[in-house]
């Protein structure tokens, strides 16, 4: 279960049922901007500010775009190396082993999938609000839904979008990608013209109001720019950190863009680009046009060109907001294939999900099927309870990723095996440990005994990261730090720069990809106890159902993944191989 492919293997895996390699660096782009730059910009931003952080909402997007950028430049790292369809489960399937690449791509599953129908609520609730809700009223009272862990009514408009952009998408990449960048173009000219236009009504009294020119009714803070002060700003970053999630839809290229290898990675650093700008500069137009004890959490630009008169930018608004939320829906449902795809080829999953249509090249059938299982999903569940369980499958395949990173830097498959004698005295067994913990000899080369002590300071990191990151979790909650947090995050902290000064000190492998992180380790090190902070956030109700999703995974594994398994039986087959070729050998020599 912890078997692992090579790299060298990918090169060499059959061809057939291959996709079309039609996307160009200007495609993934575009991919990347269309399921990510959406809900963050037209929503996110009003929430957090009248909730969290106001005028320092800035600063939330901010620390946010500095965590996904780390991760970001994993996955660029990876995207070089491993190009081929799956994203992180193809990453973990290389850097881990295959349960652990079996759960992550399970665990994508969820997480695209609500990710789409979440987006397709919200887009019938933005087009249904304008006009009053009369589709929410009618459907209210017509297909009323009494059941607690259900939605009020089914949304039959969220599903119809659903299947509609289903069929668009199984109908061939090159069709869909187009319509994608017209989408993502309509998208950025919307913010460029709340960006303009906001410039006229800028005042920077908004970001220095003082506490008694706020209203008694008013939820406003302190005042000025940080009226929640500094834990307010990390709060929001970490709802603002959702705004990013989507770029990794461009790992799932590897078998369809025409150089993955340089584009894929390119694309990803593009794509954050654009969407941190964008981010930051409507958080800084919304909060210095309008108070933020007064925006609108659910659709804050509407709300105010509707107080400032501005009906032609409000529909403006509005009509772009849903071709980014149509963008959005594009990004979430594209990968969904390609991940079912991926497994499905390696025998993990059924083989329906590997079949690529003759004509579109697309996976026809692993396509209509996610879509109705993302369409069934948006109709019978309203958007909060879909948006509780988006976030923690994201922070999950990050983190692997991260950690697939470190793993294969400091590993090598080629290397030798380093032996060393062990005289048995534990005096000289603990220098040795002090001594390849450090790498005292200095050594230059990567070998097996350094790529096993690398593996084992990345495991106890992990362990360490757990720790400090909910004992900080726990001092939030409750408001202060304790004896016992204090002691906990002050000799986990310790550790943590410790075993991130050992893990720098270890030989890293010489084989490069052409695009790799910066500052190894530290870099995936501190995105890795970035994403488990995150999620240390989150409540239990959304670890029980994802502890439950990745129960179900586990037994489809155990009685189809392992015994159907490629990988499995190709070592199988070479084992065999061997055995044979020993038994001839022994007839031939007696």
């Amino acid at each position: 279960m912890l078997r692992r492919k090579k790299e060298s293997d990918l090169s060499t895996e059959p061809t057939k049922n291959q996709l079309s390699r039609v996307l160009g660096l200007v495609d993934l782009i575009s991919l990347g901007v269309g399921s990510t730059l959406g809900l963050g910009a037209y929503v996110l931003a009003g929430e957090v500010a009248v909730k969290f952080t106001g005028p320092a909402v800035v600063l939330s997007f901010a620390f946010a775009a500095v965590a996904s950028a780390l991760s970001g430049l994993c996955y660029a790292e990876f995207a070089s190396r491993v190009p081929k369809a799956g994203s992180a489960y193809a990453f973990s399937y290389v850097g881990i082993g295959e349960i652990v690449a079996f759960l992550i791509g399970w665990d994508l599953i969820l997480e695209y999938s609500i990710g789409c129908a979440s987006i397709a609520r919200a887009l019938s609730g933005h087009i249904d609000k304008p006009f009053g809700h009369p589709m929410r009223e009618y459907l209210k009272e017509t297909f009323p839904m009494h059941v607690d862990f259900l939605a009020p009514y089914p949304d039959f408009f969220s599903f119809t979008s659903i299947i509609m952009l289903t069929f668009l998408i199984a109908w061939g990449m090159r069709e869909s990608s187009f319509l994608n960048k017209i989408f993502t173009v309509v998208n950025l000219l919307t913010v460029i013209t709340v960006v303009l236009t906001g410039l006229i009504k800028v005042d920077t009294y908004n970001w220095n109001i003082p506490k008694e020119d706020i209203p008694l009714d008013a939820k406003g803070g302190e005042g000025g720019f940080l009226p929640f002060g500094w834990s307010g700003v990390f709060v929001g970053a970490a709802t603002c950190f959702y705004g990013f999630v989507g770029f990794d839809a461009i790992a799932t290229t590897g078998e369809e863009a025409k150089r993955p290898t340089k584009d894929i990675p390119l694309a990803i650093v593009i794509s954050l680009s654009i969407i941190t700008l964008s981010y930051c500069s409507v958080a800084i137009i919304l909060t210095l046009i309008w108070p933020y004890y007064k925006q609108d959490p659910e659709a804050p630009f509407p709300h105010i060109y509707q107080e400032l008169g501005w009906q032609a930018l409000e529909w403006i608004v509005t009509i772009g907001a849903v071709f980014a939320l149509c963008t959005n829906m594009i990004g979430t449902l594209f990968p969904l294939p390609r991940i079912l795809y991926s497994m499905a080829s390696d025998g993990l999953l059924f083989h329906i999900f590997s079949k690529v249509d003759s004509k579109t090249k697309t996976p026809f059938w692993g396509t209509l099927i996610c879509g109705t299982f993302a369409a069934i999903l948006s109709s019978l569940f309203d958007l909060q309870q879909l948006m509780n369980m988006m976030s923690i499958g994201t922070l999950m395949a990050y983190s692997l990723v991260c950690i697939c990173v470190l793993v294969l830097r400091y590993t090598n498959d080629d290397s030798e095996e380093c032996k060393v004698r062990d005289n048995g005295r534990f005096r000289v067994s603990l220098m040795r440990l002090l001594s390849s913990s450090f790498n005292l000899p200095n050594s230059q080369i990567t070998t097996k005994n350094t790529g096993r002590t690398s593996v084992k300071i990345i495991l106890v990191y992990l362990i360490v990261a757990i720790c400090f990151c909910s004992s900080v979790s726990i001092a939030q909650t409750e408001g202060k730090f304790n004896m016992i947090t204090y002691a906990a995050c002050s000799v986990s902290g310790v550790l943590l720069l410790v075993l991130c000064y050992s893990l720098s000190r270890q030989p890293q492998s010489t084989n490069r990809p052409t695009f790799h992180v910066p500052c190894v380790p530290f870099v995936p090190c501190l995105s890795v106890v970035l994403n488990i902070y995150l999620m240390t956030q989150l409540d239990t109700s959304t670890w029980i159902r994802f502890t439950v999703w990745l129960f179900i995974g586990l037994l489809i594994y155990l009685f189809y993944g392992l015994r159907n398994s490629v990988e499995r039986l190709n070592q199988r087959r070479i084992l065999d191989e061997t055995y044979m070729k020993q038994i001839r050998y022994e007839i031939q020599v007696y």
